[in-house]
């Protein structure tokens, strides 16, 4: 195909929007002297009531240097916890019209004790956090409305650099806010943004405000969750970042089956294939993740993934870097089955992993029930149940009678498998619940209001 690249960039849009397939409500009806000019506008129409603004207000831990005068009068320097209260705002997408759930990130809801979601047609909601994931920046809430529009989820592994892509969010509380760019990068990882980064990159104009989002394609259907940007003093400078739709797909998955992430693990440590690294080690490939340890009885031992291989696909989609690698791998839930092709010796081979559970998951109790508040809680590895995995003092967990090393058996005489299960049990009572907690070999029940 010849391509004209003296075509102007209203050009190149009526292309790219001629080669979609028909969109019901995509017709290009403006016309400016008898010619028919490019819209986006009713696939936003159909798109934008599915991505809310969401306000949050609540205290956070600031700590702060003690007054000098105070270490000169004998008292030691150091930095001192303060509550103060906060308030905020992010954006977030209408994944479930039908079970009001919503995806934002976890830094625009973290540590909020009122959740406010603003719909486009006005409407106000108190929404509950169902669970969220620090690691990956997605957290998940739940509104009671009627009448929701909820935006498809894309699979982002689909996706191509120089596809177009529009963000939609609410910066700056100027209201509901419409830019668009296209993907400029994908697998952007390094970057000390979250623990497991994965990124698409696009220049389409990301602000504060903004996160938790939605970017979305020519189609109207959801490549991902709006969460960073790169630029001086927060301005934005056409370098934006989304976590993949598919990425986030898993984690709700996970989220809403279990209460929890259950985040798989390979057990393996390792670097970025470099052009040095490939020089030491007399490599003939420049990109990947290279494999340094192996963890005993780990999920890669298992498959015969050796130290010195070289993964190079997760799934059949290129790996890069070791970073992408752990994106790729952490959104993943423990117990599913994953093909890795790596590089050995020279030979390329391909071998299936089942990931194990990583050892930490656990999630903050006062998201389940306000009593609930100061405990720690997993689901239990070794059977049914909930551990209570920590208990912050004088907290209302403690005041209720919970101590490290509890299993949550049951709520008002109904079995709780999990941290799901729990959540559920929980959720329609309004007056006293009685847990039913096995401690060591004792059967005992805890009243909480």
């Amino acid at each position: 195909m010849k391509i004209n690249f003296s075509l102007t960039p209203v050009a190149l849009l009526v292309g790219a929007l001629a080669l979609l397939p028909t969109y019901s409500n995509a017709a290009l009806p403006l016309q400016v002297d008898g010619q028919e000019m490019p819209s986006l506008a009713p696939m936003l129409e159909h798109v934008t009531p599915a991505v809310v603004s969401i306000t949050v207000a609540g205290t956070h831990e600031v700590k702060q240097g003690q007054d000098p005068f105070k270490f000169f009068f004998g008292q030691r320097r150091g930095q001192q916890a303060q509550e103060r209260p906060f308030r905020g705002l992010g954006s977030g997408v209408i994944i479930d019209a039908k079970k009001g759930y919503i995806v934002t990130n976890n830094h625009v809801i973290d540590d909020a004790d009122e959740i406010l979601v603003n719909l486009k047609d006005g409407r106000q909601f108190e929404a509950k956090k169902i669970g969220s994931d620090a690691q990956s920046d997605i957290a998940l809430l739940q509104i009671s409305a009627e009448d929701l529009k909820e935006i498809k989820i894309s699979n982002s592994d689909d996706l191509r650099v120089g596809d177009f892509a529009v963000a939609i969010g609410s910066p700056f509380g100027l209201g509901q806010t419409v830019t668009s760019g296209i993907v400029s990068a994908l697998g952007r990882s390094g970057l000390n943004i979250e623990q497991l980064e994965d990124f698409i990159q696009t220049d389409a104009a990301i602000n504060s405000g903004n996160s938790g989002g939605a970017l979305v394609n020519l189609r109207g259907e959801l490549i991902g969750i709006n969460t960073a940007i790169l630029g001086p003093s927060g301005g934005n400078v056409g370098i934006g970042f989304a976590i993949p739709s598919s990425m986030m797909h898993n984690l709700v998955e996970q989220i809403i089956e279990h209460g929890e992430v259950r985040r798989g693990v390979l057990g393996i440590t390792g670097n970025s294939i470099n052009a040095e690294l490939a020089k030491a080690m007399d490599l003939d490939i420049n990109q990947g993740g290279f494999v340094s340890q192996v963890a005993p009885e780990s999920a890669a031992e298992e498959a015969g993934i050796k130290a010195g291989d070289i993964i190079v696909e997760v799934n059949g989609r290129t790996v890069r870097s070791f970073n992408e690698l752990r994106g790729k791998i952490g959104s993943i839930g423990a117990g599913k089955t994953v093909q890795i092709a790596l590089i050995r010796d020279g030979d390329k081979k391909e071998v299936e992993v089942t990931l194990k559970a990583a050892p930490d998951a656990n999630i903050a109790a006062a998201n389940l029930h306000p009593m609930l508040k100061g405990a720690k809680l997993s689901s239990n590895t070794k059977g049914t149940g909930v551990v209570v995995s920590d208990v912050a003092e004088n907290s209302p967990a403690a005041a209720v009678g919970l101590t490290q090393g509890d299993i949550i058996a049951g709520v008002n005489r109904v079995r709780v498998d999990n941290l799901a299960a729990l959540r559920d049990a929980l959720e329609d009572i309004k007056g006293v619940v009685a847990l039913n907690v096995m401690r060591g070999n004792t059967e005992l029940y805890l009243m909480m209001r």
